[in-house]
């Protein structure tokens, strides 16, 4: 699964579609990741305040990457 994210409800999405793919509830995926009920259903729905350590803990979690790269100018 590749997809462009450029808002925090992008990421969510795809935390959340990952998450149900595995067969996962909120509560066993949150345990899983280490971080609290809340913050995963907060990070799910498209919190954009969400502290990025944790978001980087719950991706790496779940078997999800984070790729950068430069983009053209303007805006694809």
């Amino acid at each position: 699964m590749k997809n462009k994210a450029g808002t925090a409800a992008d990421i969510g999405a795809a935390i959340r579609k990952k998450r149900k793919e595995d067969g996962l509830t909120l509560a066993e995926a949150s345990a899983l990741c280490g971080v609290g009920y809340r913050f995963l259903s907060d990070l799910e729905n498209g919190k954009a305040t969400a502290q990025l350590g944790k978001v980087l803990q719950v991706l790496k979690a779940l078997g999800l990457d984070v790729y950068i790269g430069s983009r053209e100018w303007p805006d694809e």
